[in-house]
């Protein structure tokens, strides 16, 4: 089963995202931004999931964990129950 470690920022807004999404761009650390922003208790950790498997997050979530995005990009804002996630992947193991 696939794996992957991976931290997100999650908002209520997708304008937030893409503000937060602005500023990581113009070298904003992504880990105090979470710590900041995030309304997930991940966000205490800088956002970190640590380690998972594929199936185990939303299926919006986990369609971009397990896509073509580059390890180390954040993603465009994504969309779930929760709210709006700024995603970095660190790793992917298959």
């Amino acid at each position: 089963m696939p794996r992957a470690t991976a931290s997100h920022i999650l908002v209520k807004t997708e304008e937030q995202a893409l503000e937060l999404k602005q500023q990581i761009a113009d070298g904003a650390s992504f880990a105090d931004l979470a710590k900041e922003h995030s309304s997930c208790p991940s966000g205490k950790g800088g956002g970190s999931l640590g380690e998972f498997g594929h199936g185990q997050m939303v299926p919006e979530f986990d369609a971009v964990i397990f896509s073509d995005l580059p390890i180390g990009q954040v993603s465009e804002p994504v969309k779930t129950q929760f709210g709006y996630h700024l995603i970095e992947v660190q790793t992917r193991l298959d």
